[in-house]
């Protein structure tokens, strides 16, 4: 028996080994290529609840190497998460990750968000949305689609609409350069805008946006966000490289 003991223990200390050589290796070839990863599969570090100094007790949780929002948070469906944002400004980047949704589920990516008191991080940042676009009622709502997966929520609808069903990853992106900004999924760009231009102003002057004056006007930088909107959504492989 004491030998048996013996073997399992030496074949879980190798497994680990294994597993920890692995995702360190991967994080070195990604740092080789310029990107930095905002989530490695193993920690939360660097990410913390919007307006708040720690990351969330509830709501969120690592799991199986993907960042989880249970789906219980507080977010817009009420709980006891919350969107998460990391640490840290960008302003010039591109960002890349993989997301995928439970059934009838809706999440959200934001860029260059704001700390506002005592509002949501939504009232000042352009927001990529997550939706399962076949159960979700947003999905049949807005104007041309603007409110289904990978659009610029409310105002643009992603071209192609090419989001994976329920259970599968999508592979996204978000490029801002300067103001042009360009999101990306399933290797197509399906949305691009300009900040601070004036068919931007037109745009969101059009739109529930107009009364919100760090969204008509977004800052030079900003934070990133995930969304917590009370339903199950997994990321993984986030990075980025700033430009």
């Amino acid at each position: 028996m004491k030998i048996v003991n013996i073997i399992l223990s030496c074949v879980l200390v190798v497994s680990l080994t294994t597993s920890c050589g692995s995702k360190g290796k991967k994080v070195e070839k990604e740092e080789e290529k310029g990107w930095t990863m905002l989530f490695d599969g193993t920690s939360t570090a660097g990410w913390r609840g919007y307006d708040t100094t720690a990351f969330p007790s509830k709501g969120w949780e690592v799991v199986d190497g993907t960042l989880h929002c249970i789906g219980s948070g507080a977010g817009e469906a009420g709980g006891s998460g919350g969107d998460i944002i990391y640490d840290k400004k960008f302003s010039n980047f591109e960002l890349s990750l993989e997301w995928k949704i439970s059934e009838g589920g809706n999440s959200g990516i934001f860029i260059l968000g704001q700390e506002i008191p005592n509002e949501p991080i939504y009232k000042s940042s352009p927001e990529m949305q997550i939706l399962d676009n076949d159960k979700h009622p947003d999905a049949l709502l807005g104007v041309n689609g603007n409110r289904k997966a990978s659009s610029l929520y409310d105002l643009l609808p992603a071209n192609p609409q090419n989001t994976k069903p329920v259970g599968e990853w999508n592979q996204v992106g978000i490029l801002c350069y300067q103001g042009t900004v360009v999101f990306k999924s399933n290797g197509a760009n399906v949305v691009e805008f300009h900040l601070w231009t004036e068919d931007w102003k037109k745009m969101v002057s059009n739109s529930k946006f107009k009364d919100w004056p760090m969204f008509v006007d977004p800052a030079k930088e900003g934070f990133i966000g995930l969304q917590d909107h009370g339903n199950d959504v997994w990321f993984r492989n986030i990075k980025i490289k700033e430009m």
